[in-house]
């Protein structure tokens, strides 16, 4: 097995602070609460999964939301997104609706997909949520699709495919690689490597942790970047979106990070992980992509630990009213469910 993420994949090697250099206080700002918006989403989600109110698998991205908000900041109306199993947070980034989130994982007809899709099939398209499905590398091709769309119309717009490290296993990833390279498609691949495929430590399943490898192999042009640090990977994508609207493409980014949750719902799950330890755990939660923009945004006098404290309190009253509208509403059936057996 060749470590070629080097320091990367090492949760020892880690900064405090990140580099907000050239990025304004506004977009910071934005930053926080994107990432914020997320954390408590999933926190709320999973004290709901705990309670038995939530009973759809959830797959949460907890100490993964740098990686949405860094490259989906960067997008504009009728930019095309897709997700996978893990898209809580790609949805929230792009502001897809709360109330329609909270809405479909119980279950109830007024959410984003009808209530009948659950925590991993999410959409919201006046926002550019395409969608997300659980199906391992489904939503890959998809993506490319649409990128090629986009450059027969010239519209100017993207698509963007976010997946994890098992979908580069799959058949479906290297062929739309391919036609994504060989026709210069407008797209994105974003890899969040979170080093595991389920259970299974990245090391036990191939010959390489490098997943951007993959993109060198069909001349795509390639980023391997810290998925912790949010200005990183906004920034990278900035410096290359001009160049994919102008129809020169494709991108592919791969993010280290490491989901601070379980494969599915709210436990740590350490005893199925297989090489995954609470030490190595606890070492990446020090490397938490909020904790470095907070310490970051205070050492850097952008602002203040009180300012924070009341944007992380907003949030959170915010959250918690989204939810508490969505029990105003007695659970509605959808008609159509009556042609499925569960």
């Amino acid at each position: 097995m060749h470590n070629e993420l080097n320091e990367l994949s090492n949760p020892k090697k880690y900064s405090k602070s990140i580099n907000i250099k050239g990025i304004n206080k506004n977009n910071l700002t934005n930053f926080l609460r994107k990432m914020l918006l997320i954390r408590k989403v999933e926190n709320k989600v999973a004290r709901l999964i705990k309670q038995k109110i939530i009973n759809c698998p959830s797959h949460l991205c907890t100490g993964q939301e740098a990686i949405s908000v860094g490259v989906l900041s960067n997008c504009k109306k009728g930019d095309m997104i897709y997700g996978n199993h893990r898209s809580h947070g790609h949805y929230l980034a792009l502001g897809g609706n709360v109330k329609k989130f909270f809405y479909e994982v119980q279950g109830k007809v007024d959410g984003c997909s009808n209530g009948m899709g659950g925590s991993m099939h999410l959409v919201d398209r006046k926002v550019g949520f395409e969608g997300s499905v659980p199906i391992v590398a489904g939503t890959i091709p998809i993506a490319v699709g649409a990128a090629l769309k986009s450059k027969m119309k010239k519209d100017k717009s993207i698509a963007i495919a976010f997946f994890g490290d098992g979908a580069c296993e799959e058949g479906t990833f290297h062929e739309s690689l391919n036609f994504a390279s060989i026709n210069s498609l407008p797209i994105i691949f974003v890899a969040e490597n979170n080093l595991f495929s389920s259970h299974l430590d990245i090391h036990l399943r191939q010959p390489s942790n490098k997943l951007s490898r993959y993109a060198t192999a069909h001349k795509i042009e390639n980023y391997c970047l810290d998925g912790n640090d949010v200005t990183k990977i906004f920034r990278t994508v900035r410096s290359k979106i001009k160049k994919l609207r102008s129809g020169s493409g494709p991108l592919f980014l791969e993010c280290v990070t490491y989901r601070h949750l379980g494969h599915v719902g709210p436990e740590t799950d350490i005893d199925v992980g297989v090489n995954r330890k609470i030490k190595d755990l606890n070492l990446w939660k020090r490397n938490d992509p909020i904790k470095r923009m907070i310490n970051t945004l205070v050492k850097k006098n952008i602002l203040k630990s009180n300012e924070i404290s009341k944007v992380e309190e907003e949030i959170i009253k915010y959250v918690e009213s989204e939810y508490i509208f969505t029990l105003k509403k007695k659970i509605k059936k959808n008609k159509s469910l009556k042609n499925y057996i569960y």
